[in-house]
């Protein structure tokens, strides 16, 4: 107790173990967020091993989306209930047990319920390490170690295509989870044993009501994106619109009650802090351009440029390792000066990458892709964190479970928008050229295609200038006293 009243920081505390606690928190990341794109690759396989469709087996990746959606908004609560220890543990015990339940199932009902506790525990996950380390470090710092998480989450996604695709090539699909388990227990027990509690537990009254609006908003927005691709009609298809429809309409009504609740589920007073604003909206534009290539990308490549699956993953490996690597880079420099130098120049190498995107056609090399990727993924690590940083920089400490709790709930979200929308402004474009083709050979659906992979980029070229603008008026955040935020709430 001495040490929490003496040093504000914890880090600022000379007999403070603080590389412990960044070790148990960035172990159980890394495989929890590995595991996000481990599966990618053997969904062919589980429908071969279950005899199951194509819409079923995509419950995998749209079931783990729509799962984190809805527990995500919750984080900003238990983070106020539970102390740091009890969240990391629950969380990663969680998806430890979805990790067994999956590597043991007997069929693909017991398969999709430990796919969905993963999803818990991997929802959970994030705001908790993004609020341990903003409780560790002062904002001089956090760039580098916000950088270090920039690392894990940018890598681990990267090589878990590659590293699925030999997994169950040699070993099966049920390895996929069975090599993870003993990191997860790893995890689990070095937390046990080093991680101690930085935070404050304050045990806020808990509003049902906005839980509800919260699960009716989120879940259904996310299922409705991401069902656009499997339906026939797209947008226009009657289950589409209703569930997203559905998810407008709580959403409305749980942004009313935030702003008129004593205790509310997510505090969006952190809106009132122009630094966060511009953080969240840069973010949304990046995940929305980032998702939609890694999309976009390999259907074209596997498509007009005839290239395997393989082939296709291991073009992009270069440029998502790249962006990992750069990550804590990224951070550092932030640290020094700022995030303007950072992101100003990167929005507009942004832009310029889309643009070159925008150039594709049948003809494309393999050497301008990886190039291009690479240019674009260097853009991305210098605007992500940095941006994300800077705008919880400005929250005071009250503020931060819901800041990161919102910008946590705002990935999926943004992640299944831009890929809908991308996905369905491609194959819209393909069709409309189709359609004036009285007979048809199979270059014209290739050239369509590169057709429409085209304008996908002429659109994100707009979205790229929209966040060179908000660069623009980017600067860096100094963190607003307790005082201020108190005085707010009683305006």
């Amino acid at each position: 107790m001495e040490q929490t009243k003496k040093y504000e920081y914890l880090s600022e505390d000379p007999q403070a173990k603080v590389l412990p606690i960044m070790l148990s928190v960035i172990i159980g990341a890394f495989f929890a967020i590995l595991n996000e794109t481990l599966l990618n690759i053997a969904l062919t396989t589980l429908m071969k091993e279950f005899s199951v469709s194509v819409t079923t087996v995509q419950w995998m990746a749209t079931g783990f989306m729509l799962v984190m959606g809805i527990v995500i908004p919750a984080s900003a609560l238990l983070l106020q209930w539970f102390t740091t220890r009890q969240m990391f543990l629950g969380t990663m015990i969680i998806f430890t047990i979805g990790t067994i339940i999956c590597a043991l199932a007997p069929n693909f009902p017991v398969l999709i319920s430990g796919r969905l506790l993963q999803a818990v525990g991997t929802g959970l996950l994030m705001p908790v390490i993004f609020n341990t380390f903003l409780l560790i470090y002062p904002p001089h710092k956090r760039g580098a170690v916000m950088g270090i998480v920039g690392l894990v989450i940018m890598f681990a996604p990267a090589i878990g295509p590659t590293l699925s695709g030999v997994i169950v090539q040699h070993l099966g699909w049920r390895y996929l989870f069975i090599t993870v388990i003993p990191f997860t227990i790893f995890s689990i027990l070095f937390a046990y044993k080093y991680l101690r509690n930085v935070g404050e537990v304050t045990k806020p009254k808990i509003d049902f009501i906005s839980i509800v609006y919260s699960t009716l908003g989120f879940g259904p927005i996310i299922y409705g994106f991401s069902s656009v691709g499997q339906k026939e009609k797209g947008f226009l298809d009657p289950l589409v619109i209703g569930f997203i429809v559905i998810g407008l309409i709580a959403l409305v009504l749980f942004v009313r009650r935030q702003l008129t609740s004593e205790h509310p589920l997510m505090d969006l007073r952190v809106f009132r802090y122009p630094m966060y604003r511009l953080s969240v909206l840069l973010f949304v534009l990046i995940i929305m351009l980032m998702f939609a290539s890694e999309i976009v990308l390999p259907l074209y490549m596997q498509g007009p440029l005839a290239l395997t699956a393989s082939a296709a993953g291991l073009i992009l490996l270069p440029g998502s390792i790249l962006n990992g690597m750069l990550s804590p880079v990224m951070g550092k420099l932030f640290d020094k000066f700022g995030p303007r130098p950072l992101i100003i120049p990167a929005t507009i190498m942004l832009a310029l990458m889309m643009f070159a995107f925008s150039r594709l056609d049948m003809n494309t090399s393999n050497g301008y892709i990886i190039t291009c990727y690479l240019l674009l993924m260097v853009s991305i690590s210098a605007i992500m964190m940095p941006a994300q940083t800077n705008g919880l920089n400005q929250l005071p400490k009250s503020m931060y479970p819901h800041g990161t709790a919102i910008m946590s709930t705002l990935q999926p979200v943004g992640g299944a928008i831009g890929v809908s929308v991308f996905i369905s402004i491609m194959n819209g474009r393909q069709s409309k050229l189709l359609e004036s083709k009285e007979t048809m050979v199979p270059s014209d659906v290739l050239q369509a295609m590169v057709s429409g992979v085209k304008l996908v980029y002429f659109v994100g070229i707009g979205l790229a200038i929209i966040a060179v603008l908000l660069a623009l008026f980017v600067k860096r955040a100094q963190p607003e006293p307790e005082e201020s935020a108190i005085e707010e709430a009683q305006q």
